[in-house]
């Protein structure tokens, strides 16, 4: 009896680890502070995704990602999977890829719940000391 209850509080740590990260969360630009987008954050087939549902700055909603390459280009930011295929690693998720649809470039990332409402997003070249974290804030 004490086995299964230790393996049945083990599966549900992984559930609740997982849904965490999941959800809407609201991305701040980095030199103005101004809210950019909605990203959601969902799982599919064990691996964590990220879209973009909602575009909060005023004249971008129809923004393409102009300087994309190959499947993404000219494709409407609206819609559009930025982040992709991570996995979770304990507290982390990683090994993954995002996208900035601004530069249209698509570097590794990792991302981890720093606090409940407050997501630590970052985006690195080669290793994760040469990148630039965002801070996300889980939206209402």
């Amino acid at each position: 009896m004490k086995k299964l209850f230790i393996i049945t509080a083990l599966l549900c740590s992984v559930v609740v680890s997982s849904q965490e990260v999941t959800g809407k969360w609201k991305t701040i630009d980095d030199n103005t502070g101004e809210e950019k987008s909605i990203v959601e954050i969902y799982e599919e087939n064990g691996r964590v995704y990220g879209k973009v549902v909602e575009i909060l700055v005023d004249g971008r909603q129809n923004a393409t990602c102009r300087n994309c390459e190959g499947e993404d280009e000219d494709k409407p930011i609206l819609g559009l999977t930025i982040i992709r295929g991570l996995e979770e690693d304990g507290d982390e998720y990683n090994s993954g890829k995002i996208l900035d649809p601004e530069s249209g470039k698509l570097y590794k990332c990792y991302i981890e719940l720093e606090e409940e409402d407050k997501l630590k997003v970052r985006g690195y070249i080669g290793f994760s000391l040469l990148g630039r974290t965002q801070y996300w804030f889980r939206a209402e």
